[in-house]
């Protein structure tokens, strides 16, 4: 099979916000407590963090987190996580049906943040709470001093204030399962009159209105078109989820959906034009899709959990997916749908980060390691930095019901013209045909190949474990050749493929 590729220097999509690469703690399932925190392990630090948990965070250069979730801040007191630790109390959590110890709040949350070097992405219940309790949380947040909230920060042992500009304005507030679920004109008269106190206190706050939890709700879009409605000019991101399935094990309709995340993320954008047309409104907003992932294979094990069959466990695993190598192909093309709309999305969030969906497993006491998808995204992060090009594709493709048309070769292609490279992130979805790449690179003087990795593996099922972390992992390619301005390879059935050219 042959694809052909053009990629031209000045046809370009948009820069690429680093914040695109961003990830997700919420307090569920071992996500913190023997996820992040675990002050018994044998490589805790000070403040009880597990630095074999730090250290593969810090590797994937993670620009972002959003904390603490995600269903759980619906009914979360955000104040339960100040102060002593021996005072703080044990709450009954509605959204997963487990014991919230608050053992981990904001502060350290925070100190994890800084060890790991990455940014707070803040959310409020709009749930249960509302406009005073979200402008009281700003201000022991971001306020120097001199205020009830900001000095009793600095009597809880954070005397500078950490600055956050990324507030999260609830979260799936159009989900029936929410706590404090609303109307579209509920959430977004609470939403809009949220907004205007937190910009009161200050104006260059980030703000992101939740969007629809998934493109199969009965609301999507009018609701977004009506949570716009009533807060466009006050914020400037609205938040979009998806999580992606296989139960029929079809492989070619998984990778397909792909295609239905584009086609959210084009309707979406259209609404956003819309309502600023509407308004008259002169200011831009955008996407940030801060969940996505594949989360199915844990489903059925949690139920009985979820149910309340356990009663109120604390920390329980909890939607520990176990991911396969099928599932680095989902991711693939997932973040390359990203890179191809870095000119609507500007902000994603993987959910989530540790044992929880996650790229990052661990055991209680014991090891932590790389999943599948740890790889695809490693990728991405590291290399998916700078402008986003717009790529011309002609190759194959088959059909999938529901959905169209669907090539079989997925790629995005970023250039860093600070690094002087450029990078290709390729999924080959055909289960039987190797893809011959011939790459026309106009406008680009290609030196040398710097890297060319690819994931692959003979069963699609096949996962890693804390017994063999690396069963699948990427592997040195050699076939990527630069021949005057241009580049080829073969990318083999169902493979993954990253080729990063150095630029004179």
């Amino acid at each position: 099979m042959r694809a052909g590729i053009t990629v031209h220097k000045d046809y370009t999509i948009s820069e690429i916000d680093p914040r695109l690469y961003g990830s997700f703690v919420e307090h569920m399932g071992r996500a913190v407590y023997s996820g992040i925190y675990e002050p018994d392990h044998p490589t805790a630090d000070e403040n009880g963090m597990r630095k074999d948990v730090i250290e593969l965070v810090r590797e994937l250069d993670v620009p972002v987190v959003r904390y603490p979730g995600g269903n759980f801040v619906s009914a979360y007191n955000w104040e339960d996580g100040i102060g002593p630790k021996e005072d703080r109390p044990v709450r009954l959590d509605l959204a997963w049906h487990t014991s919230e110890s608050n053992q981990v709040g904001i502060h350290e949350f925070s100190e994890w943040c800084d060890a790991v070097g990455t940014e707070m992405m803040l959310a409020i219940n709009l749930g249960t709470r509302g406009i005073n309790e979200a402008r009281n949380f700003l201000e022991y947040v971001n306020h120097p001093g001199g205020s009830e909230w900001s000095d009793l920060r600095r009597k809880n042992g954070r005397e500078e204030p950490w600055n956050v500009k990324l507030w999260c304005l609830g979260n799936e507030m159009d989900g029936p399962w929410q706590t404090g679920h609303k109307t579209a004109d509920e959430y977004g008269r609470l939403a809009y009159e949220t907004a205007k106190a937190m910009r009161q206190f200050d104006s260059s706050l980030e703000l992101v209105v939740c969007g629809s939890s998934s493109a199969n709700m009965v609301t999507y879009p009018e609701w977004e078109a009506t949570v716009l409605d009533h807060t466009y000019d006050a914020v400037d991101y609205i938040s979009l989820h998806m999580y992606f399935e296989n139960y029929e094990k079809d492989t070619a309709r998984f990778l397909a959906k792909s295609k239905v995340l584009a086609d959210y993320i084009d309707t979406v954008a259209g609404v956003i034009a819309y309502v600023k047309s509407k308004k008259r409104s002169n200011k831009d907003v955008y996407i940030s899709f801060d969940e996505w992932n594949v989360w199915y294979h844990s489903k059925k094990r949690d139920e009985a959990t979820l149910a309340g069959e356990a009663g109120w466990p604390f920390a329980p695993p909890l939607l520990e997916d176990d991911y396969n190598f099928e599932d680095v192909l989902q991711v693939g093309c997932i973040l390359n749908t990203f890179i191809n709309r870095a000119d609507v999305v500007k902000i994603g969030c993987l959910a989530q980060l540790v044992n929880v969906i996650a790229p990052i497993m661990t055991e209680p006491g014991g090891a932590a390691w790389r999943q599948t998808i740890f790889y695809p995204f490693y990728f991405a992060s590291r290399f998916g930095r700078g402008t986003a090009l717009k790529l011309a594709v002609d190759c194959p493709a088959y059909a999938s019901e529901g959905i169209g048309e669907v090539p079989y070769v997925d790629v995005s292609a970023t250039h860093d013209a600070d690094e002087k490279t450029l990078s290709f992130f390729i999924v080959n979805r055909s289960e039987s045909e190797a893809a011959d790449l011939d790459i026309a690179l106009e406008g680009f003087d290609p030196q040398t190949v710097l890297d060319d990795k690819v994931i692959a593996h003979t069963d699609i099922n096949v996962t890693n474990t804390a017994a063999a972390p690396d069963t699948v992992k990427p592997a040195d390619a050699s076939d990527a050749a630069i021949g005057g301005k241009g580049m080829t390879a073969s990318v083999a059935p169902l493979s993954y493929r990253f080729i990063r050219l150095q630029l004179n």
